[in-house]
């Protein structure tokens, strides 16, 4: 039986002139801006053309270019590897489609129909679902289906935010960092989302927030000090808090060393490198922090990709209703974006 396995990403600019269509591809997204495509056309193309000169900037930071697509390529060949090494009775083929960039699903449900697959998997690198990550390129594929009158089985692991492969993932490489520390504060940092999203019943944050427990709870550290805080806010909306910037300048000015946790992003990126490395690291620098370390994203670590994997073939352990599989955790009544929740 063969199985293509889609990995969803947001992707990024592969060279500086490519920066702004990237941004307005970001913005046009209706899960972005919920507006009528009359007006969020202009208004994306507005937005990305006065947010460019600074991207810019951030990506002449990394050399130009964004390093996810390399990135998710790594992570591609790795779980095709292990999904064929694992489960005998099926042939698996990875395929790679970024939400903002390319490769777009448009170009990518062509090779998955000449591949003819017996049936497809939807497995999102966001292992926490929002509405506008997961949601918006599940979304896009269905879409694209359609419009090429593509109908195949297919199967959605919608998320996994509480995998004990994920999981374990994470504790591992934290421990690497904090093992010969004393006196600091675990930062686990996720993207921000503006508030009313979270009100509207997107389960992101709380998805966040059962990540972070079972893996404070897998270190097993007594009187540990932690914190979970959320990073990149934009614009004049009031987002999820409390704010990393602030965690960190407080932590700072305390004398702690910082460790940094990006607990939603599974590829460096921006993000990551600029961000978190660069940005964050001189405001602490500057409130006077002993010292500032920041745990990678898993990228191809070796328990998170036995978690995708296990997800992929074992996912009838999952089954929600035939065609979405879920985790075990199940997401309270309140978030009507679960596509658990909403599904009709």
């Amino acid at each position: 039986m063969k199985k293509a396995v889609i990995l969803f990403n947001l992707g990024g600019p592969d060279k500086l002139e490519n920066v702004e269509p990237f941004l307005f591809n970001l913005f046009y997204d209706p899960a972005i801006l919920n507006l009528p495509r009359l007006l969020r056309f202009p208004l994306a193309k507005l937005i990305a053309n006065r947010r460019a000169p600074t991207a810019k900037k951030i990506y002449q930071e990394l050399g130009g270019s964004s390093p996810i697509l390399k990135l998710t390529e790594e992570q591609s060949n790795a779980l095709e590897s292990k999904l064929n090494q694992d489960d005998n009775s099926s042939d698996y083929k990875c395929f790679i489609v970024m939400r903002c960039w390319h490769p777009r699903a448009e170009n990518i449900v062509k090779e998955v129909i000449n591949y003819n697959p017996d049936e497809i998997i939807l497995m999102p690198l966001y292992p926490q679902f929002s509405a506008a990550t997961s949601g918006s390129s599940i979304k896009e594929w269905n879409d694209v289906c359609v419009k090429n009158n593509y109908k195949v089985k297919t199967s959605t692991i919608c998320c996994y935010p509480t995998d004990k492969n994920f999981i374990e993932a994470h504790k591992n490489e934290i421990v690497k960092k904090i093992i010969d520390l004393n006196n600091f504060k675990l930062i686990f940092s996720a993207h921000g989302l503006p508030e009313k999203n979270i009100k509207k019943g997107d389960p992101y944050q709380w998805q966040v927030e059962q990540s972070v427990d079972k893996i404070v709870k897998s270190l097993n550290i007594q009187d540990l000090d932690w914190v979970l805080s959320y990073q990149s806010r934009v614009g004049p909306l009031k987002w999820i808090g409390p704010s990393t910037e602030d965690i960190i300048v407080e932590n700072s000015k305390l004398g702690k060393h910082i460790v940094l946790v990006p607990i939603a992003f599974v590829s460096e990126h921006s993000e990551t490198l600029v961000e978190l490395d660069i940005e964050y690291k001189e405001l602490a620098d500057k409130n006077g922090c002993k010292n500032y370390s920041r745990v990678p994203a898993l990228g191809i670590n070796e328990n998170f990709i036995k978690a995708m994997s296990n997800l992929i073939i074992n996912k009838q352990e999952y089954n929600f209703n035939g065609e979405i599989f879920p985790p075990k955790t199940q997401c309270p009544n309140q978030f009507k974006k679960c596509p658990c929740i909403n599904y009709e």
